[in-house]
């Protein structure tokens, strides 16, 4: 699936080497999540865990603006940009299986951090800056901003920027580890792109594995986790792609994936 550069479509998708790139296309309005913006993305992450050539996604988006968040017009006349299961954006309540990278060029604020926060990997422009508002519009971040923060920054830290709406740089993101890389301005995409392909080249199965491994693991026990663990690994270790991985090596080559 592709999609033309066009603002009557809210999200651009192209799919090229492994890589599927998802670009907000609302920059007259920010980028601000509407529910067409919010099905849009729930389609797009949905058909990018169900395509066995897509190792790897990045959310991107057109203009100056990452995302300003939720569009607030809509919500003034009673829109919610909300999907069944995936909740807002079409992604915060459950993220896709395959990575996600978001490319960063500029504020991500509101429910724009949010969708951020719900990426497995962070690429931002020295211009970015993060925030999380609501509190000084009456509102509370319950996109998911809350609950990931305080795993992301010390605690008391993610206090303040909630409590507040404070901004935090790219700079000093990075230095706290919230964000992977940060890179000249316009140049987000670029740099995620890269990123993306060093995953790209590795097993579908082996990548999709690693990373729920690592999303899930905190929450087991000490008693429970090599098994648990086990049992995630097992189908992987015993896969068409194993094979042809340890084939490949063996052969001094490239290796070709099936996902299977």
């Amino acid at each position: 699936m592709n999609s033309t550069d066009s603002t009557d479509t809210p999200l651009l998708i192209s799919d090229e080497d492994g890589i599927r790139t998802m670009t907000l296309n609302r920059p007259a309005a920010r980028n601000a999540v509407n529910l067409a913006l919010a099905t849009a993305i729930d389609a797009a992450v949905t058909e990018l865990d169900e395509r066995d050539d897509l190792v790897v996604g990045i959310i991107a988006a057109n203009g100056p603006t990452f995302s300003a968040g939720m569009d607030l017009k809509a919500f003034l006349r009673g829109e919610r940009p909300v999907t069944p299961g995936r909740g807002f954006a079409g992604l915060v309540e459950a993220p896709p299986r395959t990575p996600l990278i978001a490319a960063v060029d500029g504020p991500a604020v509101a429910g724009g951090f949010e969708i951020v926060l719900a990426c497995d990997l962070i690429v931002a422009a020295e211009n970015a800056f993060f925030a999380l508002p609501e509190v000084k519009r009456g509102l509370v971040a319950a996109g998911g901003g809350l609950l990931r923060l305080p795993g992301r920054l010390p605690y008391h830290l993610a206090m303040e920027l909630a409590l507040t709406g404070k901004q935090i740089s790219a700079a000093d993101a990075a230095n706290l580890g919230l964000i992977n890389q940060v890179v000249e301005p316009g140049t987000a995409l670029q740099a995620a792109k890269a990123l993306a392909a060093e995953i790209a080249v590795c097993g579908p199965l082996a990548v999709a594995t690693t990373k729920q491994i690592l999303q899930d693991s905190p929450s087991w026990t000490a008693e429970e986790a090599f098994s648990r663990q086990s049992d995630l690994c097992d189908p992987v270790r015993s896969s068409v792609d194993a094979v042809e991985g340890a084939r490949a090596f063996t052969e001094k080559r490239s290796p070709v994936w099936t996902g299977r």
